[in-house]
């Protein structure tokens, strides 16, 4: 197998390191429009070769579309236009519901299989792909009746290969889920961050009192603006949504402080506290 790569950054390069190792494909291509990127991704051998767009269509077997979502909902549709009948195309986008949509009535359709790896650091860049970045995280696929047979089983037999466990999931589901349980998380450390920086003018301070909870917190501002935006903006209405019922959240610590409410600030920590069950 040949496995084309567009977009050569942290989820493009780590899965490549993975999927050599696993002795999944036999030849690894990449492309990427930083030529930067792409050198670096050649020079430390994440792909074998690069090549432009148009000739990595041509020679890959699987295409996996590694970019932000708003430049994969553009060039979906123009990868789908060019391959034959034996080829895949998956994605790894973290929405899915406007991209399913912008092929939903493509002739080749069925060659497509809309995924998402649930894994991922605030790095960016071909640099910062590691291995085993997947292992023991959930592989999703969305929509998977409306792909051929035997491209979902290629991608989820690359899931296995990766050491994930496949979840399948309508897209407007995964969408709904994933700004709870990664969007606002992302909102919440860009507005954390954005809070410190502006009350603490001594940046000295910063680094000096930051301890292990901060850092956890705000790990995911350094995450990369390009990706990011696309993201909110794809899922804005399920990501309001979330923001309200978390403002709401918010709103009830900050009367329980005004009003030296001491039983409803610890009610409301040991209610959170149930989330124990959920992540260990």
């Amino acid at each position: 197998m040949t496995i084309g790569i567009i977009g050569l950054g942290l989820i493009g390069g780590s899965m490549a390191i993975d999927l050599r190792r696993a002795k999944f494909a036999d030849h690894f291509i990449g492309s990427d429009r930083s030529e930067l990127n792409a050198q670096t991704a050649l020079r430390i051998g994440l792909v074998d070769e690069i090549l432009p767009n148009e000739e990595l269509i041509q020679k890959s077997d699987l295409i996996l579309l590694a970019v932000p979502v708003n430049a994969a909902t553009r060039l979906l549709p123009e990868i789908l236009d060019k391959i034959n009948d034996n080829q895949i195309v998956v994605d790894i986008c973290s929405t899915k519901e406007k991209l399913v949509d912008s092929v939903h009535y493509h002739p080749k359709r069925k060659n497509y299989v809309a995924s998402h790896p649930m894994a991922g650091t605030e790095f960016n860049g071909p640099w910062a792909a590691v291995p085993n970045l997947f292992a023991g995280k959930a592989g999703i696929i969305c929509n998977a009746e409306d792909s051929d047979h035997n491209a979902v089983e290629t991608v989820t037999k690359m899931y296995d290969a990766l050491n994930m466990r496949v979840i399948y999931m309508r897209a407007s589901h995964h969408d709904v889920h994933t700004a709870y349980v990664s969007h606002l998380s992302h909102v919440i450390s860009f507005a954390l961050a954005l809070t410190v920086l502006d009350k603490e003018k001594n940046e000295k301070n910063i680094f000096d009192l930051a301890s292990g909870g901060f850092a956890s917190t705000a790990r995911l501002a350094k995450s990369n603006s390009d990706m990011w935006v696309p993201i909110f903006m794809q899922n804005k209405q399920n990501l309001l949504s979330v923001m309200d019922s978390y403002m709401e959240r918010l709103t009830q610590f900050k009367k329980a402080l005004e009003e030296n409410d001491e039983q409803t600030l610890r009610s409301l920590i040991d209610d959170a506290n149930r989330i124990k069950r959920y992540l260990r």
